[in-house]
């Protein structure tokens, strides 16, 4: 039953790289969310999104997310990230760290419902829709919950790739300190790649090692969202209004697909792998990012967002143009 929506989702992921090819600059994971939200709005094609495609989609939504994250360990080297420079480093992760309880907080004080302040959070602070749908699972959000960040993600992501160049020259930045900021300051690494490679090589090169670096937030950043929800629950089940029904099943203290993520990030760093096998890994772990995305534009309601979104996407907003000045901040700490 689940074989129709992998296919589905594995169809679209193969139209979105076309796309990718034919226009470079489009990057291939946002096209893939895109084209999901795209489908997800047509009333004659919903019927099937929410019934005979569901578990296919279901399963490139969640699963495929989790191992394509695995697989994404497998880019970060740590010697490179090293290589950095502490200041570099250091000023990453608080760049992280201010925008995703600044984003948090913001959330909240905008009254935003469920976990939506805090995928937010993760997914404008860490790397896009990918840390979304990790930190989704993690805290068993819902799929309308989980919809609008997607959205917003994208939308302000796509933003960065047609802003961004607009500012480099005024800035009076030089390519380095131009992919500095990109890689500081847009959420996908898709989207940094979109944007970084106007300014050279040498500028990507910078720019998707700072962002690289800040998918390493990602570990311990859902490992402490996991403790949290672990000890909610556990908080529940002594209250007394819940003690006579049963709990919700409590999360590993670090989930599976971090501790493969981290594991991943130890090979790559520790063991000189062969090129064909990065970039088999590359590939396989792009397909999966690119189904597992298309399955969760699916679920976006751009009508309901329209209609209620108007908090979520002040939120996002706010979000996108904090992580830029506090990127943009960093760039001058560094010269």
């Amino acid at each position: 039953m689940w074989f129709r929506g992998i296919l589905v989702a594995a169809v679209a992921a193969l139209v979105a790289w076309g796309v990718h090819v034919a226009v470079p600059a489009i990057p291939l994971l946002t096209m893939a969310i895109v084209l999901g939200i795209v489908i997800g709005q047509i009333p004659a094609v919903r019927p099937a999104l929410a019934g005979v495609l569901a578990p296919g989609l279901s399963v490139a939504a969640k699963p495929f997310m989790q191992l394509g994250i695995v697989l994404l360990g497998l880019k970060l080297s740590l010697v490179d990230i090293a290589e950095l420079g502490w200041v570099t480093i250091a000023s990453t992760v608080a760049i992280v760290l201010l925008t995703f309880v600044g984003t948090l907080g913001l959330g909240r004080w905008f009254g935003l419902p469920g976990h939506q302040p805090l995928l937010i959070a993760t997914g404008f602070s860490i790397c896009g829709a990918s840390a979304i749908g990790a930190m989704s699972g993690v805290v068993k959000a819902k799929d309308e919950e989980t919809a609008t960040p997607i959205a917003l993600v994208t939308l302000c992501g796509t933003l960065a790739i047609a802003v961004l160049p607009l500012l480099w020259h005024p800035l009076g930045l030089s390519a380095m300190q131009f992919g500095h900021w990109v890689g500081a300051g847009v959420h996908d690494v898709g989207q940094v790649v979109a944007t970084a490679q106007i300014a050279g090589s040498g500028a990507l090169a910078v720019a998707l090692v700072v962002k690289l670096t800040r998918v390493l937030m990602l570990a311990p950043i859902v490992s402490v969202a996991s403790i949290v929800e672990r000890h909610r629950l556990d908080d529940r089940a002594l209250s007394p209004t819940d003690a006579d029904t049963p709990g919700a099943p409590r999360p590993p203290i670090i989930p599976l697909f971090v501790a493969g993520f981290i594991a991943a990030t130890l090979v790559r760093t520790l063991v000189p792998l062969p090129a064909q096998v990065l970039d088999a890994a590359d590939l396989v772990q792009t397909a999966l990012l690119a189904m597992a995305l298309f399955a969760l534009g699916t679920t976006v309601n751009l009508g309901g967002l329209l209609r209620t979104g108007g908090r979520a996407l002040s939120v996002g907003l706010i979000s996108w143009a904090f992580i830029a000045a506090l990127a943009l901040g960093a760039v001058a700490l560094n010269g």
